[in-house]
């Protein structure tokens, strides 16, 4: 039960740094189009930003939630579950950025869901 553990955490810490990177972009405005520039805008946004940092420092809690599943569980049968990261993100996009639904993007989470409940009903460990 741990090993499932490890991987809800590594999908939770793998959400909040994507809506978490998100939110704090979207109030930075666009990226400009020089290199140097580029590499300006995002340094600044990443130190200067303690909720784009904290996307950051959760990538890497993330990381470490996955380095313990995969102590647990085979990667073929663990990395599908990694497809709710997918799942929860569209879901609280909707809801925290008012993005968009349509009806591919609603058969394309359809599938993913389906994929997972397979994968976990018969990928078994």
């Amino acid at each position: 039960m741990t090993g499932y553990f490890y991987i809800f955490g590594c999908i939770f810490f793998t959400v909040y740094g994507q809506l978490a990177i998100k939110w704090g972009m979207s109030h930075k405005g666009q990226l400009p189009e020089q290199a140097v520039e580029k590499i300006a805008f995002l340094v600044k946004a990443l130190l200067g930003d303690p909720i784009i940092l904290s996307g950051f420092v959760s990538a890497f809690v993330a990381s470490l939630f996955w380095m313990a599943a995969m102590t647990k569980f085979e990667l073929s049968f663990a990395y599908p579950f990694m497809s709710l990261s997918f799942v929860l993100v569209f879901i609280l996009s909707v809801f925290l950025f008012h993005d968009t639904v349509n009806f591919g993007k609603a058969c394309g989470l359809g599938l993913i869901v389906l994929g997972i409940i397979i994968t976990a009903k018969y990928g078994g460990n």
